[in-house]
């Protein structure tokens, strides 16, 4: 565990160092350090540089950009004194690193947080700042007194019945009323009584080495081999999740090339094959590309790993995917590897969710290449066309204009259709979700360019990383993820979009660049499974009955969130279309929000029984 906590009092020279401590014991912390206000689990976490002190949560892949420090220095000491050099927002702007850290200045007791670009490691801090406390995970602030663990109503009402993508949508917005989060790429400055928010780096194009497409393709390459090389050398024996997709088999090959011999790598296998990819990833073990760990994931008592997980996560768990990467990452733990890497933030590098399709038709629209834009549509039918979710011109057309706004070039919109599909799941009272509906600013012309960061930064990744923080740091892993590099995303973002689709096909440059480096059938596969795991014939069979006490349980109504005949009568439909689909989507994702929202509330009340009075 690499968490950071601090409380200090404005105006007053005194730190508050056993409050800091107390944080991290409350979450699981037991032989933290702490000096001078600011707690972290390792010495090496802390740094002094003339006035300032500094706590770092992260671990820094250019270290030779950075200044030498003075004396026994790690990547605490680097960072401050390029801070000092620099200045803050310039300094931090140049790190390629994962960061979480809290800067102060004894002169004036002024502190700054600070995330890196993609926010991989977590910070929150508590609102209204007096004392000023901060730590790695919302439960910790919860050991402070007056420290309310009262939900915040609008993320509660996005955890009870939209879409994993909407609880970040407000990059400030944490699980708790008393606080919030400090948004990627942002510093957040506590001075005189008052916060200030300031981006000191975005997500955004850069310029190409080259305009000659095989030259692209090398250099990016070239890129992405030199990002997992920067995190493997600072991997300890480390371990690679497999899916039968594209991203997570290029990392495990670039690996295999850069440490010479073939790596360690873990997959989740299901005998339902709604889910199961062993056919997939059989392309590429048998190629001799990695040492295998397949695990078969069948029947879980999905109630008890979603109690167990819901003690260590601090808001719900997001998808059933992140159970299924829970369960992996015990493997990793019992086999006794110390570090995971994957293929995360692929998807989002290379225009990979079928979602991206409707953005790269917008662009085709707004650029008036109508031929073109039939062709893709006709493609996207021809490739994509599925019984439950049906392509077509109309589809085309009215999920289009459903994300994107043809008056304003580059501006998505928010996904309406998963905003209010279950909208009368809740209970009235809490039933608005004006809050929720917004744009998303436009970083560019292109839909296509503006999803991708908002992909990064409000809908996607911010659970993904924050659901796959909490499963490794638990077992005592450290995640890498070498696609959240912002070489790479610069490199990517400067090319148009029919180089990441074309004629129907996602990651179109990917799968040209990866020429040689995976098996052509790896390379080839347009479907796309997804990392996931059954659960919906669990909810159908045995978790039916267990499903129906859990609702029906008293601390459940007595929270008066949902509407309790209509949740029981969609528990119910639920398991008449999984028993005869007829075209109809079942309703797994909601049910997983109802289950894991549930447990949160429980595992909160354990905490303030426990640890919090």
């Amino acid at each position: 565990m690499t968490h950071i906590a601090g409380i200090v009092e404005p105006g007053h020279p005194q730190a508050l160092g056993q409050s800091a401590l107390g944080m991290l014991t409350l979450v699981g912390v037991s032989d933290a350090d702490e000096r001078a206000g600011f707690a972290a689990a390792s010495p090496n976490q802390f740094a002094s540089l003339g006035p300032y002190d500094l706590v770092l949560d992260g671990t820094v892949y250019n270290v030779e950009d950075l200044p030498r420090a003075q004396g026994p220095g790690g990547d605490a000491a680097r960072i401050l004194a390029a801070i000092e050099r620099d200045g803050p927002e310039a300094a931090l702007a140049r790190l390629n690193a994962d960061f979480a850290l809290a800067i102060r200045d004894n002169r004036s007791n002024m502190v700054m947080l600070a995330r890196d670009r993609f926010g991989v490691r977590p910070l929150y801090h508590t609102v209204p700042a007096a004392p000023i406390a901060f730590a790695s995970r919302p439960k910790a602030l919860l050991a402070l007194p007056g420290v309310s663990s009262d939900p915040d109503p609008t993320f509660l009402i996005a955890a009870a019945a939209t879409s994993y993508r909407m609880p970040d949508t407000d990059p400030v917005r944490a699980p708790f009323s008393s606080m919030a989060q400090v948004p990627a790429g942002h510093v957040v400055t506590f001075q005189d009584g008052h916060i200030s928010r300031r981006r000191f780096a975005d997500i955004e194009a850069g310029i190409l080495p080259t305009n000659n497409p095989v030259e692209q393709r090398e250099a990016y390459v070239a890129l992405l081999r030199d990002s997992v090389a920067r995190r493997l050398k600072r991997a300890v024996k480390p371990a690679f999740t497999l899916s039968g997709g594209l991203d997570s088999s290029t990392i495990a090959a670039l690996a295999k090339q850069i440490r010479g011999a073939p790596q360690a790598a873990i997959s989740s296998l299901h005998r339902d094959k709604t889910y199961d990819e062993r056919e997939d990833i059989a392309d590429f073990v048998d190629a001799g590309l990695v040492d295998w760990h397949p695990v078969e994931i069948d029947d879980p008592d999905m109630f008890d790993v979603v109690a167990r997980m819901s003690a260590f996560h601090d808001s719900p768990i997001p998808t059933v995917t992140w159970m299924s990467h829970y369960l992996l990452a015990e493997k990793i733990h019992d086999l006794g590897y110390e570090s995971v890497l994957g293929g995360l933030g692929g998807d989002e590098q290379h225009a990979g969710e079928y979602d991206y399709f409707f953005y790269h038709f917008a662009d085709l629209k707004r650029e008036g290449r109508y031929e073109d834009l039939a062709h893709e549509i006709s493609c996207w039918q021809h490739h994509h066309n599925h019984p439950v979710f049906q392509k077509s011109e109309e589809v085309a057309a009215r999920v289009t204009g459903v994300l994107t706004d043809p008056d304003k070039p580059g501006v998505c919109r928010m996904n309406t259709d998963l905003l209010y599909r279950y909208q009368d799941l809740l209970n009235p009272e809490l039933a608005d979700f004006t809050a929720l509906n917004r744009e998303f600013e436009a970083t560019s012309q292109s839909y296509l360019a503006s999803h991708m960061r908002n992909e990064l930064l409000y809908n996607t990744m911010p659970c993904c990383l924050r659901a796959g923080n909490r499963n490794a740091d638990t077992l005592g892993l450290r995640e890498y993820h070498p696609f959240l590099d912002w070489r790479l995303f610069e490199f990517m973002l400067a090319l148009p979009g029919d180089r990441k689709i074309r004629d129907g096909v996602t990651k179109v440059f990917a799968r040209e660049a990866y020429e040689g480096l995976l098996p052509n059938a790896t390379r080839g596969r347009i479907k796309k499974t997804g990392w996931n795991a059954p659960a919906h014939r669990w909810f159908a069979g045995e978790g039916r009955a267990m499903l129906h006490d859990l609702v029906t349980s008293r601390p459940f109504r007595e929270r008066g969130i949902y509407n309790i005949n209509r949740l029981r009568g969609l528990i119910d439909e639920h398991a008449e279309i999984v028993a005869d689909p007829r075209g109809r989507e079942d309703h797994m994702m909601v049910l997983w929000q109802v289950v894991t929202l549930e447990f949160w509330f429980r595992s909160v009340k354990d905490l303030e029984e426990g640890y919090v009075g």
